[in-house]
């Protein structure tokens, strides 16, 4: 016992003697005291040598000891702990500003778009993107021989090649007309998809933005009053748009539509291919075959239909040269739309 009691003798004054100024140090200090193999332990341990009369006074001795130790520790603990005055918060001071985002240039467009139509009385109507043949196609007077079909690359679905990721949005109109009797009057914005090597003129995948007006006595004037209308209030007053004859297999008669280059004034670039002009949509009336093909009576009914790229109305808008940018996520340039939205 005498021999236990000169180590505790020890102990307390390594105790005494050590600075605990730091975590580590206070760490390193609980593991060799008080940890599960620690010297506090090992003197509960030698208990048994000590001659039972002698148990309960030593047993004493050595609970004080433990309190000694701890006491130790939790002072070294609360000292670590004290909050320091150095880097405090500063609550008066103001925050950090967090800087705003901004919407993608497509969805700026698109938002634009369908906003000048809806001043006319068109609502937006949207479709799955996975399509069967009957909406992208064979409805749309271009049954599984016709020619026309050759004019879009599609991404057909390996399972059921009557499946496929849509081509154009008239997939949309289709819908609409199978469900609902005139007069229609929609816009149908969305992604489209053709297999097409991406360059800096084309994409596998783009935005496309088409109407639909049906009702009686709708003529080929409307037609072309409403899109004089829309590049007026997309571009501006000082914009120069004119008509060509064209073909689609629903609408006859058709139309492309140009506008003077914006990006070039009409002298002649790379995106007018040096014509001065810019072919921005499509458009004609609807074609009776089509009307019948979705049970509308084409004596009493006629319509016209158009469609634009997205990308393209964008690109004009902005002066873009690559329809790559879009699709890149690079911040610097798309930090530059921030004004514009």
């Amino acid at each position: 016992m005498e021999e236990l009691l000169e180590k505790l003798e020890t102990y307390r004054r390594e105790i005494r003697e050590t600075e605990l100024t730091n975590p580590d140090a206070a760490e390193s200090y609980r593991i060799r005291f008080l940890g599960t193999k620690g010297i506090v332990k090992n003197l509960f341990h030698e208990m048994k040598t000590v001659p039972a009369e002698k148990k309960k006074e030593f047993g004493q001795i050595l609970n004080e000891f433990k309190l000694f130790a701890e006491s130790k520790y939790e002072e070294a603990k609360s000292i670590n702990h004290q909050p320091s005055t150095i880097n405090q918060i500063d609550w008066s001071l103001p925050g950090d500003p967090i800087p705003l985002g901004t919407r993608h240039p497509i969805s700026l467009v698109r938002n634009r778009i369908v906003e000048i139509f809806g001043r006319l009385g068109f609502s937006v109507a949207e479709g799955p993107e996975i399509e069967d043949d009957w909406h992208n196609f064979t409805g749309l007077n271009m049954p599984a021989d016709h020619p026309a079909r050759d004019m879009q690359d599609t991404f057909y679905i390996h399972q059921n090649p009557d499946w496929l990721l849509r081509t154009h949005t008239s997939s949309v109109q289709a819908r609409v007309m199978e469900k609902q009797k005139p007069p229609i009057r929609i816009i149908c914005p969305g992604r489209v998809y053709r297999n097409e090597t991406v360059s800096a003129r084309a994409h596998c995948f783009f935005h496309q933005t088409e109407g639909l007006y049906i009702d009686e006595n709708v003529s080929f004037a409307d037609l072309k009053q409403t899109l004089y209308f829309f590049v007026q209030e997309m571009f501006g007053k000082s914009v120069k748009p004119r008509f060509r004859p064209s073909y689609f297999p629903f609408t006859e008669p058709s139309a492309e539509m140009d506008i003077n280059c914006l990006i070039c004034g009409g002298a002649g670039c790379n995106v007018c291919k040096h014509t001065g002009w810019v072919e921005i949509l499509g458009s004609g009336m609807v074609h009776p075959k089509m009307l019948q093909n979705f049970h509308i009576d084409p004596n009493k009914y006629t319509g016209f239909a158009f469609g634009m790229g997205v990308e393209r109305i964008c690109q004009l808008k902005y002066r873009i040269n690559d329809l790559r940018l879009y699709s890149q996520n690079d911040l610097r340039f798309l930090r530059q739309f921030v004004a514009a939205d």
